[in-house]
């Protein structure tokens, strides 16, 4: 009698690993990242080997590349790339960066796969500061003033920072977009920001849940005319329970839709 090979038991995802371009990351190459902060990055959740959203991570590295660098960045590299760091590793938390190869000779890719990271699904609270990100619209490296503004919030008892400009003027969170819900329709702030991925899959998606989803100027004086808000980005979506001392009444039948909406997206397998 003949028996079947026993499957592959996944392997946990390491504590950090890095490689440069499919091979492991010399000391040489990740002290030239430290040296070098001019690139751009993306963050994705890995889930059985596939990506929520991929085709839109893939879109915006070539994007970004073409912009800082003259060059594009072909998906199927990327994808290469992933798959070499990732081997038999399914659930991971995975970045991808780009930086330009010294003598600007091609492009350089670095992916790092760390544990996976499920969001907590606890209402956040935001304290606004004056700050909007340079380059809003690119996920470029050096987020200094995002982590330092991360961190006076949390000392000042709030979960995260909510940038703005001047009036104002509402851009996105430190790490993640913010949308407002007054009832009838969800609000994007349309201000200097990055477009996340999470954003953009729900504002395609939204329309066909029957929820009207635009851009339109948003202000902290604003803030009373909206029932409820939410925050985006690669670990998923969270009520948003107050910012400043306006307290939000929230809106658990939004949320669920939202919510749904963003789990019915399909996963692209890298």
């Amino acid at each position: 009698m003949t028996t079947s090979a026993p499957h592959p038991v996944p392997r946990t995802a390491p504590d950090l690993l890095v490689e440069v371009d499919e091979h492991p990351a010399t000391a040489a190459e990740l002290g030239q990242r430290v040296m070098n902060t001019y690139g751009h990055f993306s963050a994705l959740q890995v889930r059985g080997g596939r990506v929520r959203g991929l085709a839109k991570h893939l879109a915006r590295l070539d994007g970004a590349s073409r912009e800082l660098f003259g060059a594009g960045l072909d998906g199927e590299r990327v994808r290469s790339a992933l798959r070499h760091a990732l081997g038999d590793v399914r659930d991971a938390s995975a970045r991808v960066y780009a930086h330009e190869r010294a003598g600007a000779d091609g492009i350089a890719l670095m992916v790092t796969v760390r544990p996976p990271v499920v969001r907590d699904e606890r209402a956040v609270s935001l304290m606004s500061v004056p700050y909007q990100r340079p380059v809003a619209h690119l996920k470029h490296l050096g987020g200094f003033a995002q982590i330092h503004y991360g961190r006076v919030a949390e000392r000042a008892g709030f979960d995260d920072a909510l940038l703005t400009g001047p009036g104002g003027v509402v851009s996105e969170g430190a790490i993640s977009n913010i949308a407002f819900w007054d009832g009838d329709t969800v609000v994007w702030p349309d201000a200097p920001a990055l477009t996340g991925i999470t954003m953009a899959l729900l504002e395609t998606h939204l329309p066909a849940a029957g929820l009207t989803s635009v851009r339109r100027e948003v202000t902290l004086a604003d803030l009373p005319r909206y029932r409820a808000a939410f925050v985006t980005n690669s670990l998923g979506i969270s009520a948003v329970s107050r910012i400043d001392d306006t307290v939000l009444p929230g809106d658990a039948a939004l949320l669920k839709t939202v919510r749904e909406v963003y789990d019915g997206v399909a996963w692209e397998r890298i």
